[in-house]
Parts: structure tokens; C-alpha cells; sequence
């Protein structure tokens, strides 16, 4: 039942029924409507700045996996990027050295003109950091990568019309070692066995017992071979052509002749520990263009990938050298 009001008349002195005008009621209507939209769109505005919705819950969720995904690939990345500089290093300072060929500069191997296009290019669209340095990565390695290819396919070129400079290169270990096991001191400065300082070693030291087999590591000529009471002691050099050398020194007996022409393999004395020695062991030099160079990247007729960075990581450790 409808409530009825009434109001007290000072001029009639009555109580009388109080009437709202339809122009009054509409009022109130819309002042009811208007205060309730401002509140509605006060709570709102707090409520988007407090409170996040399912949807940017969502995206929020998916950013982070997102951030984590990237971080993994650029590990990975950056990984690749890593081994493919070996490789780049192998090529410019190995390979290319043997085969005489030019090194490949490392701003032709990054594509710099490339990179900065790429950039800009990326930098030009509306995405994110993480997109673009991705991009940028992702070129370079694409373009390091297409580059290598073809610094390969040259060296292959190089390969077949080279084949009596590869038997000429030194490219096998003087002595046996299959296990790797023989290697006592590497290339570098190492601590001298007798006067216990810090002493430039121009050579690898392989360790074996006396009467071992020293091998020629290339196709030569028997440039020297001769005896020393102090220094190399018993020791042979060959002359391999193409500006390499190589020296075979401590050796207890010598068996080719200057003016011998040897091949590969071939038997040139035995261990031994004549001259400045503190033990049976061959010390092996490697000379290019008269420069001791480390033999350790002259053995890749011997050595699988695996073994090679085996080797390295031996020839790498500071002990002490035997002579």
C-alpha cells in the first residue's frame, strides 16, 4: 500500500495531502541516475588501476613465460655464437694459415652494413626491445654462419689442388698417443725443470719411455741431424717446404741423415734424454716462416673434435716442462 504524506497549511490552517509534481519527480530521477554513474565510474577507475582483469592476468602470465623463454634461447644464442667463434678462430688462424689464404676480417663475418640495416629496419616497426635484439642476434649468426660456409667451400677448393702440401704440412703427433697421455708440458711459458724460473717453451713434450719411435709428422728433407751435449741433445730438424719446419730434439739415437728425404710417418730415432733434458721425452717444435708456433693445432690427421679440445685443454695446464 502506497504511503501517503501530509503536510501542515499555515494559510488554511489544515492538514493536506502533499502532491510532487511530475517535473520535481523527474528531477530526483535524474539526480538518483546521474549520482549513481559517477559512483559506478569512480569504483571502476579505482578498480582498473587496483585490480587486474582475467584478460591482463592472462598477458601477464604470458609475458613472464615469455621473458623466460627469451632469456633461455638467448643462453642458447649466445652458446652457438660461442662454439661458432672457435670454429671462426680455427679457420682464420688454422686453416687459413696452412693454405696460405687471407684471415676474413671479423666485420665481414658479423655483416656490420647488414646489421645496422636490420636494426634500423627493426627499430622502424612498434616492437619490443626483446624482439629487436633477438632479430639483431639472429641476423648476425645467420650472416657469421653463410660466411663461414663459403670461407669452407674455398678451403675445399684450396684442398684439392694442394694435396702434396697437406702431405708436406706436419699435421700427425711425433710419437704415439692414442690416449693422449703422453703430453707433460705445452707451448708457452712454463717453469724450467732445472733452474725452477719461468722460461719460455717454444714446444710440445711428450713424455714415453726411452726407445719409443719418434716419427716425422710431414713430408720433408732432413735439414739437420745432429748431436749437442747441452740443448736439444740428440735432435733432427726437417724442412717441409711452404715455410714449416719442424724439430725433433732429446732423442737417444738418431737414425736419418741430413739430406733425407722422408714421408710422413716415417721412423727418425728414438726417445731419449740427451742434451738439456730431466727425463725420456721427445720436445717437438713447429717453425712457420721462421716463427715457433704452438704444434698443438698441427695434429688434425690424428685427432677427432673431441680429442683436439682433450688435447688443448692438456697442453693448456702450467707445469713443468722436461728440458
Amino acid at each position: 500500500m502506497k504511503k501517503v504524506k501530509y503536510f501542515y497549511n499555515t494559510q488554511t490552517l489544515k492538514y493536506e495531502k502533499l502532491v510532487v509534481s511530475l517535473r520535481v519527480k523527474l528531477l530526483r530521477i535524474l539526480g538518483f541516475v546521474s549520482a549513481a554513474i559517477v559512483t559506478g565510474f569512480i569504483f571502476l577507475s579505482i578498480s582498473y588501476r587496483v585490480l587486474d582483469s582475467p584478460k591482463e592476468k592472462r598477458l601477464r602470465r604470458e609475458i613472464e613465460v615469455m621473458n623466460e623463454r627469451y632469456e633461455a634461447m638467448e643462453d642458447r644464442m649466445n652458446e652457438v655464437k660461442s662454439k661458432l667463434g672457435e670454429l671462426e678462430h680455427r679457420d682464420n688462424e688454422i686453416y687459413r694459415v696452412i693454405f696460405e689464404a687471407s684471415p676474413i676480417p671479423d666485420s665481414t663475418r658479423a655483416g656490420s652494413k647488414e646489421k645496422e640495416e636490420e636494426l634500423t629496419q627493426l627499430q622502424s616497426f612498434s616492437s619490443s626491445e626483446i624482439i629487436a635484439s633477438t632479430g639483431v642476434l639472429l641476423q648476425e649468426l645467420l650472416h657469421r654462419i653463410a660466411t663461414q660456409a663459403k670461407s669452407y667451400e674455398k678451403i675445399d677448393d684450396l684442398v684439392k689442388n694442394k694435396q702434396k702440401m697437406l702431405a708436406s704440412i706436419p699435421a700427425i703427433q711425433p710419437v704415439a698417443n692414442k690416449d693422449l697421455k703422453r703430453i707433460a708440458s705445452g707451448f708457452g711459458y712454463r717453469i724450467d725443470p732445472i733452474y725452477k724460473t719461468v722460461k719460455y717453451h717454444s714446444g710440445l713434450d711428450f713424455a714415453a719411455p726411452a726407445g719409443t719411435p719418434i716419427y716425422a709428422t710431414g713430408d720433408g728433407v732432413v735439414e739437420d741431424a745432429s748431436s749437442s751435449a747441452v740443448g736439444y741433445g740428440n735432435h733432427v730438424l726437417i724442412n717441409h717446404g711452404y715455410g714449416y719446419k719442424t724439430l725433433y730434439g732429446h732423442m737417444l739415437r738418431i737414425k736419418v741423415k741430413p739430406g733425407a728425404v722422408v714421408k710422413r710417418g716415417e721412423v727418425l730415432g728414438w726417445v731419449g734424454s740427451t742434451g738439456k733434458s730431466t727425463g725420456p721425452h721427445c720436445h717437438y717444435e713447429v717453425v712457420k716462416n721462421g716463427e715457433k708456433v704452438d704444434p698443438v693445432y698441427f695434429f688434425f690427421n690424428d685427432l677427432s673434435p673431441e680429442e683436439f679440445d682433450r688435447m688443448l685443454k692438456i697442453a693448456a695446464s702450467g707445469n713443468q716442462s722436461f728440458d
